[in-house]
C-alpha cells in the first residue's frame, strides 16, 4: 500500500492511496460471498451460482462498489496513521481506479490542521465583571424559591387575573376559517407568561370561568408560520377552570422547609447571598476566560478550511442527537416537533463550531509557544479523576483510553495549562456601570404559539 500527499489551497490536501491488486481481489471475493444469496441466475439455486457466471451475466463491475466499501475504511485508517500531516476533517473520497487484477486507487480530500500565527496573547485586557450581590437580587432569588414551593388552589369567586392558571379551550380563525394547529383543549395557560402571541393572555383578564369569549389578536410580522405572519385572527376561547398560586410566607417555618443551613429569615438571606456571590464569581471567571480567548483569537492569524468547520458542525449535531436520545427523543421526532432539518441545525451551530476550532487552535499555539508539557503525574491525576467520575478502577480507565486516548488527554492538559496561563497574565479593567434596564424574559415559550399543536401534545412534551 502507498500514500501520496498533494497540498491544496486553504489548508486542504488530496491523499492518493494505492491498494495492491491482491487486496482488491480478496475484497471482490468477499463482496461476492456476501451478496451471492441475493442474486438469481437461471439454472442455479440462490447462493449457488459461481462468481464467474454472475460476472458474465451482470458484468465484472457488479461487485466493485461493495469491494471498494470493504477496502476504503481500513486502507484510509492505516495510511492516516503513517501520514505526517495532521488531518482534521472527514475525507471526501473518490475512486480513481478499480479493476480486477490491478491496484485499487482512491483519493481522499481532507482538511489539514492550520498553522496559527499568534499576535499579542500576554497581558490581554478585559472588563472586570461585577460580582456584588444586591438586596433586590437576594429577594428575587427567595421569591423564586417561594414560587417553587407554591401550591395551586381553585378560584370560583372572581374572573381571570394576571398570574392565574387558566385551563382553556380555544380555536383560532383567520378570515373566518380555522387554521391548522390553532386549536387546543384543556390547555393550562399561565396568564402573563408570554406563552401565546402578544395580546392573547391580556384579553383573557376579566373573563369569568365557564364563559366563552372572543380574543382578537394579530400575529407578529416575523411569526414562524409564514402563512399567519402579520394576519389578524379571532380565537374563540372558553375558560374551563381557574387556579391561582399561593406562595408560602417568608418566615421561619418556610426557612426550615427549604434550608439545611439556616434557622432564621436573616440567616437564610445571608445563605442566599453567599450562594449568589459564588454563582456570580463562577460566571465572572467563565466570562473572563471567554473574553481573554476571544481577544487572543482576534490578534491571531489562521486559515481554517471549510471542511474542518463542517466536520465540527456534524459532530455537534451528532452530540445533540445523542443528548436527545438520552431523553427518549429521536432526532426524527425532534425534527417533526420543531420543523427543523439537519441542514438548518448545521447552519445554527456553525458560529459555535468555528469558535470552538479557533479557541482550540490558539490555545494549542499558546501551549507550544510557552513550551508547556503534560507530565506523567498530570496524566495520572487526570486518569484518577476520570476513573472516579465513571466509577471504575484507574487501570481500567487507562486500558480503555489506549495510546491514542492518552495522547488526547495529554493534549487537553496542555490546553488547560494554556488557559490558566492566559488568565494569570490577563489584566482586568474596572467593571462597567450598572444599567437599570428591566431584565427581559427569556421564556418566549415555543415561538409565541397557540398554533404549535394541541393542548394534549403540549402536555405530553
Amino acid at each position: 500500500m502507498s500514500l501520496q500527499v498533494e497540498k491544496l489551497e486553504h489548508n486542504m490536501a488530496k491523499l492518493t492511496i494505492e491498494v495492491p491488486a491482491e487486496e482488491l481481489d480478496k475484497a471482490i471475493e468477499s463482496a461476492y460471498q456476501k451478496s451471492k444469496n441475493k442474486i438469481s441466475i437461471p439454472g442455479f439455486r440462490k447462493g449457488k451460482a459461481p462468481r464467474r457466471m454472475i460476472e458474465q451475466m451482470y458484468g465484472r463491475e457488479i461487485f466493485y462498489e461493495d469491494a471498494a466499501n470493504i477496502l476504503i475504511p481500513d486502507a484510509y485508517e492505516k495510511e492516516l496513521e503513517e501520514c505526517t500531516e495532521k488531518v482534521v476533517s472527514s475525507p471526501k473520497v473518490d475512486v480513481v481506479q478499480i479493476e480486477a487484477g490491478k491496484p485499487f486507487i482512491f483519493t481522499a480530500e481532507v482538511a489539514l490542521k492550520p498553522e496559527v500565527t499568534l499576535g499579542k496573547y500576554k497581558g490581554v485586557k478585559v472588563a472586570k465583571a461585577d460580582t456584588d450581590v444586591t438586596e433586590e437580587e437576594v429577594n428575587a432569588e427567595i421569591d423564586r424559591e417561594r414560587e417553587k414551593n407554591s401550591r395551586t388552589v381553585d378560584v370560583t369567586d372572581r374572573p381571570v387575573q394576571k398570574g392565574d392558571i387558566a385551563t382553556i379551550d380555544f380555536e383560532g380563525f383567520v378570515d373566518g376559517v380555522a387554521f391548522e394547529g390553532g386549536k387546543g383543549k384543556d390547555y393550562p395557560l399561565t396568564i402573563g407568561s408570554g406563552a401565546f402571541i402578544p395580546g392573547f393572555e391580556d384579553a383573557l383578564i376579566g373573563v369569568e370561568a365557564g364563559k366563552e369569549t372572543e380574543v382578537n389578536v394579530t400575529f407578529p410580522e416575523d411569526y414562524q408560520a409564514a402563512e399567519l405572519a402579520g394576519k389578524a385572527a379571532v380565537f374563540k376561547c372558553t375558560v374551563n377552570k381557574l387556579q391561582e398560586k399561593l406562595l408560602p410566607e417568608l418566615d421561619e417555618e418556610f426557612v426550615e422547609e427549604v434550608s439545611d443551613e439556616s434557622d432564621t429569615v436573616d440567616e437564610y438571606k445571608e445563605e442566599i447571598k453567599k450562594k449568589l456571590t459564588a454563582r456570580k464569581e463562577a460566571d465572572a471567571k467563565n466570562a473572563k476566560e471567554e473574553a481573554v480567548i476571544e481577544a487572543v483569537i482576534a490578534e491571531a492569524e489562521m486559515d481554517i478550511p471549510e471542511a474542518m468547520i463542517d466536520t465540527q458542525q456534524r459532530q455537534m449535531v451528532q452530540d445533540y442527537a445523542e443528548r436527545l436520545q438520552s431523553q427518549g427523543i429521536s432526532m426524527e421526532q425532534y425534527m417533526q416537533f420543531t420543523g427543523m432539518t439537519v441542514q438548518m441545525l448545521m447552519e445554527q451551530v456553525k458560529p459555535q463550531a468555528l469558535k470552538r476550532i479557533q479557541s482550540r487552535l490558539v490555545l494549542e499555539a499558546v501551549a507550544a509557544a510557552e513550551k508547556m508539557e503534560a507530565s506523567e503525574e498530570d496524566f495520572e491525576e487526570e486518569v484518577k479523576s476520570m476513573a472516579e467520575a465513571y466509577k471504575m478502577e484507574a487501570d481500567k480507565a487507562k486500558e480503555l483510553l489506549g495510546e491514542n486516548g492518552k495522547k488526547q488527554v495529554m493534549e487537553d492538559i496542555c490546553v488547560r495549562k494554556a488557559v490558566d496561563f492566559l488568565m494569570e497574565n490577563a489584566k482586568e479593567d474596572k467593571p462597567a456601570a450598572k444599567k437599570t434596564t428591566a431584565r427581559k424574559s427569556t421564556k418566549k415559550a415555543k415561538e409565541e404559539a397557540p398554533v404549535e399543536g394541541t393542548a394534549e401534545e403540549s402536555k405530553e412534551d
